[in-house]
């Protein structure tokens, strides 16, 4: 089963394995540092639970849910 980054846990870091789709949206999520490789850090959700905070390349990011569904992971430890 593959992982996405709305699936971790507050904390829980992970490595970025691919993002799905080449719309404009996956380039959007490219761009902004969620490339394969990187190491990404899932923050928290906010308060309602859209969007989620996370850390990439040294900065903070808040995306949609929608958007982290499109980012698979591979969860550490």
């Amino acid at each position: 089963m593959d992982t996405t980054l709305d699936q971790l846990q507050p904390g829980q870091r992970a490595n970025i394995i691919r993002i799905s789709g080449a719309d404009g949206i996956a380039s959007r999520l490219r761009e902004m540092g969620f490339v394969p490789g990187e190491l990404v850090h899932f923050v928290r959700p906010a308060p309602l639970g859209d969007p989620l905070k996370c850390s990439v390349h040294g900065s903070r990011i808040a995306v949609r849910c929608g958007e982290a569904r499109r980012v698979f992971v591979e969860p550490i430890g």
